[in-house]
């Protein structure tokens, strides 16, 4: 979890805010708006609409989209950009297949781009959602075949990719068989019925056993 989320809004966060925004500005700011938005690729939503998706203000809602506009001009991001802006938050491992696996979870539409209802959909959930909510979009993350289940090659895969992401800076130092290892103990401790595979009850049931997971889930809820 805090993998998915402590990158996500720091960057959102440390970026320069673009002098224009969608939500208010001067008229001449206005005017400046309407010609960039006349050359993207996706007019967001109102704010309206965002404030009622979301658990986000207005203000809120006002830097995030500046941060994302920053990034990403166009109004949408593709998985290549979306990869070589999360890589730049681990200079020292490889995130690239972390950042696949998340930017599904974040295109939930499967349309191949992210918009910034997406984006701030997600994170909404992530930082202000229940503990269900935060728990049933994590469980999405790992089911990469969308199938319901979440089995040990999915696991396995999600695993391998966080600490190819981490690089160097694992601790302990990773031995040949630290994942195997990891994807045992997760599936001895979820697979309550030993079939093979973690539903989304196992999943949350095992979670809201652990402190430490718990804990993790509230670690990034006042980070706006």
């Amino acid at each position: 979890m805090g993998a998915v989320v402590g990158t996500l809004t720091l960057q959102t966060r440390q970026r320069r805010p673009s002098r224009a925004t969608m939500f208010g500005s001067t008229n001449h700011d206005r005017v400046d708006d309407d010609l960039e938005l006349s050359v993207v690729c996706h007019r967001p939503e109102g704010l309206e609409q965002l404030e009622a998706l979301t658990k986000f203000n207005k203000k809120e809602l006002q830097v995030l989209y500046r941060g994302f506009k920053n990034e990403c001009p166009s109004g949408v991001v593709n998985e290549e950009t979306f990869k070589q802006i999360y890589s730049q938050f681990f200079p020292h491992g490889d995130a690239s297949t972390y950042a696949h696996y998340l930017f599904n979870a974040f295109d939930s539409t499967q349309s191949g781009s992210i918009k910034f209802e997406d984006f701030v959909t997600a994170l909404s959930i992530l930082l202000r959602g229940t503990t269900t909510e935060k728990l049933q979009w994590t469980f999405n993350l790992y089911d990469i075949n969308r199938d319901g289940l979440i089995n040990k090659e999915e696991m396995t895969d999600i695993v391998k990719a966080i600490y190819d992401m981490m690089g160097r800076f694992t601790y302990p130092a990773l031995k040949t068989d630290t994942t195997k290892q990891h994807v045992d103990a997760f599936f001895q401790k979820m697979d309550k019925n030993r079939d093979g595979f973690v539903t989304l009850d196992e999943f949350i049931l095992s979670c809201q056993e652990d402190e430490n997971i718990m804990r993790s889930l509230q670690l990034f809820e006042n980070v706006i």
